[in-house]
């Protein structure tokens, strides 16, 4: 065989597909040698001279390559030309780093070097490096500097800085104000700040007294922006002590308008003096949101110490705090909630049937249970339900019997009238609102129940629908998404983890996957989507636990709170005051 037809024999033995291979350091080593021929002055076609003279080499492919602002200038306008081009108003430190950059793809930013750098790169348009900086002075803020890197991020476009640095401000307000940077904004500026809805103060106190604080720093020629100012100062959520004690007889407050502001909040005063439920309509009147979302506020009760007990609960970051004390001590008090802003507390005054009720005004610049008018019968283990601005006390025990009857409360007249009165007596049972109607769910008056009835407001009747499939006393009822849930409760002695739904479409009720654990009386809340169920109690020993149920998977979850000493047996979920802040935060 002649040596071609060997090497056509081991060609046809070694024929197979096509390899690609790829030098990973490839860029990276012809990148140094181009850095390093920069650096000696090899080979290159552009030179850039700053303001003071020093000058930076380059290649021209590699910067346009880099940057869209080299390429604009080579290749269209005079520069494109050129080997020497000046670059202006660019501190050559600067350049110099960007350059290196562009070889190398790093940079080293500094608080020295950080906004000079930022500014640079927006010229040269170097998004990454501008990214950088702008990441790098997220973590430098604090509230001495906050407003002036917002500043300098609206200058630059920095979005992300901007939007970030404008939340800190908000969030950190009371800290930002006393530092000189707040003392050195334009009345323009300083109007944009205080007239934010989500600005986060405890007490408007606060807004009240940077204001003025910036007015007397120049008093001269700022007193005369105080009424614009003024009108951002939401007086009405002053405590009204403050304002009859600071307010009214701050003397740069002589002027017309000025004085308009503090008696527009006097009055404010009168009207929840003659009705507590009064909901502010002017923005002036009118609670921060302060970004709040919703906090939950948690009752319990111990039998030990005949006391109850109320605090705040944070369900994301699961912490707690002291909340106001209600002025009595009540065992399983019925609870309401108007329009998540006031929170009524009636019944059961330790172990007692009472005609008692009171409120937590949630707008109050200081929060505190006062008394309300009495139910007009004797009530305990009652049913609360709240449709508009109509509290409705249903059934109960008044210490003798089991009732059936119903009052309901108009907030607007502040008095309480009967309505008609359900089909049978119901104690210890749950109530749902669903679409505007009032469902009793269950009880106990004698033995337990599984029926339920709903209430129609507008012809003042009750229809009985379907059932529960078991009896349920001490169940915790849940609306979600037009679904109403009744959860867990005892049937007879035995303490159920059981759930079912009901949902008017179909009008039954159908079993959903059972709890985790069996609890009678506990408290029940929605939020987010999800039903929450919390504490309770099983045969005698207190449960420090949540459960949570996303409907979406049917499923539950569980999670263990910690230093829990007491039963909870309610929760409500309400809008979170502005002068309450997690110990989190």
């Amino acid at each position: 065989m002649s040596v071609e037809e060997i090497v056509d024999v081991q060609k046809q033995a070694l024929k197979c597909e096509p390899t690609k291979y790829k030098n990973i350091s490839h860029k990276d080593g012809v990148f140094e040698v181009l850095q390093s021929l920069r650096k000696n002055e090899n080979f290159c076609d552009i030179k850039l001279q700053t303001d003071d003279g020093v000058i930076v080499f380059g290649h021209k492919n590699i910067l346009v390559s880099a940057s869209p602002y080299f390429n604009a200038m080579f290749s269209s306008f005079d520069e494109s030309n050129k080997d020497l081009i000046n670059i202006r108003k660019l501190d050559s430190t600067i350049l110099q780093l960007l350059i290196d950059y562009i070889y190398t793809g790093e940079i080293i930013v500094t608080e020295i070097n950080v906004q000079d750098l930022l500014s640079a790169a927006n010229l040269l348009q170097l998004d990454y490096v501008r990214d950088a900086c702008a990441d790098f002075l997220k973590t430098q803020l604090d509230p001495s500097n906050c407003l002036g890197i917002n500043k300098f991020a609206d200058v630059h476009n920095c979005l992300e800085l901007l939007n970030i640095s404008k939340a800190y401000i908000k969030k950190q307000f009371v800290e930002v104000v006393q530092f000189d940077e707040f003392l050195s904004l334009s009345s323009e500026d300083v109007i944009k700040l205080i007239s934010c809805d989500d600005l986060f103060v405890p007490f408007e106190e606060k807004v009240f007294e940077c204001v003025i604080n910036w007015v007397k720093h120049k008093l001269n020629c700022r007193k005369v922006f105080l009424p614009n100012l003024m009108k951002h100062v939401r007086l009405a959520l002053v405590s009204k002590q403050y304002v009859l004690e600071k307010v009214v007889y701050e003397p740069l407050l002589d002027n017309p308008t000025c004085k308009e502001y503090v008696f527009e909040a006097l009055q404010f005063y009168i009207l929840k003096s003659v009705n507590p439920f009064t909901i502010p309509q002017m923005i002036r009147s009118t609670p921060r949101q302060s970004g709040l979302q919703k906090v939950v506020l948690v009752f319990s009760y111990s039998s030990t110490m005949l006391k109850s007990f109320t605090n705040w609960f944070d369900p994301f970051s699961k912490v707690w705090q002291i909340a106001p004390g209600m002025t009595k001590s009540r065992n399983m008090a019925s609870l309401g909630v108007i329009k998540d802003k006031f929170v009524l507390a009636m019944g059961d005054v330790t172990n007692f049937s009472s005609q008692s009720v009171e409120m937590l005004d949630l707008l109050s610049p200081s929060p505190c249970w006062v008394q309300m008018v009495d139910m007009l019968v004797r009530r305990k283990h009652l049913g609360v339900g709240i449709i508009d601005d109509s509290v409705y006390a249903i059934g109960g025990f008044d210490g003798t019997n089991y009732l059936k009857s119903v009052e309901v409360f108009d907030v607007s007249v502040q008095k309480w009238k009967m309505v008609s009165s359900m089909s049978c007596s119901r104690s210890n049972f749950g109530v749902g609102v669903l679409n505007n109607l009032l469902y009793a769910v269950g009880g106990f008056n004698g033995a337990g129940l599984k029926s339920v009835e709903c209430y129609i407001p507008g012809e003042d009747r009750w229809i009985p629908i379907a059932g529960m499939t078991v009896n349920r006393h001490g169940a915790g009822i849940g609306v979600l998404d037009g679904v109403m849930y009744a959860i867990g409760g005892k049937n007879g002695t035995v303490i159920l983890n059981s759930v079912e739904v009901y949902r008017p479409s179909s009008g039954i009720w159908t079993p959903i996957p059972d709890m985790h654990l069996a609890r009678d009386n506990p408290g029940v809340f929605t939020l987010d989507g999800l039903l929450y169920i919390i504490g309770g109690i099983q045969n005698s020993t207190i449960l420090d636990s949540l459960e949570i149920y996303n409907p979406k998977t049917n499923t539950w979850s569980k999670e263990i709170l910690t230093n829990i000493s007491t039963q909870i047996y309610q929760a409500v979920v309400v809008d979170r005051p502005p002068h309450f802040r997690m110990m989190s935060e």
